[in-house]
């Protein structure tokens, strides 16, 4: 009996040094709520024209890398800037290849906080 103590003593003392060196789950982090309001009016709003995959047309190009890709649109202008400009002002943004179909009003139909919480969104998009 005292042999099998001992193993189950020396057993249990290989194996607690092993089990604390495995890392502890991460937790996964909790969403901006004004990133979720800004992805939620994208799906509203912009989807039916704009991928957020890379390589896919649906009217208009894929946002998938929007905010790197703005910010190498315009000299002098951030990402930032870039994209809350070629919302109210499509027409002064078109990218090479598109047609300038997309809607002019859509400052007058979003709230400024929905306005700004969709450019938030797609400054995540990089």
């Amino acid at each position: 009996m005292k042999k099998n103590s001992i193993f189950l003593c020396m057993l249990v003392m290989l194996v607690l040094p092993a089990c604390s060196a495995i890392s502890p789950a991460q937790p996964t982090p909790t969403p901006d709520p004004f990133i979720v309001q800004g992805r939620q009016v994208f799906n509203a709003r912009c989807a039916t024209c704009h991928a957020l995959e890379p390589n896919t047309t649906i009217i208009g190009p894929s946002l998938s890398d929007i905010a790197t890709v703005a910010e190498t649109r315009v000299d002098g202008q951030s990402a930032e800037e870039y994209i809350q400009l070629a919302i109210l002002r499509p027409g002064d943004y078109i990218v090479e290849g598109y047609n300038n179909v997309m809607i002019t009003n859509l400052s007058k139909e979003l709230t400024n906080e929905d306005m700004n919480a969709l450019v938030a969104f797609l400054m995540t998009l990089k």
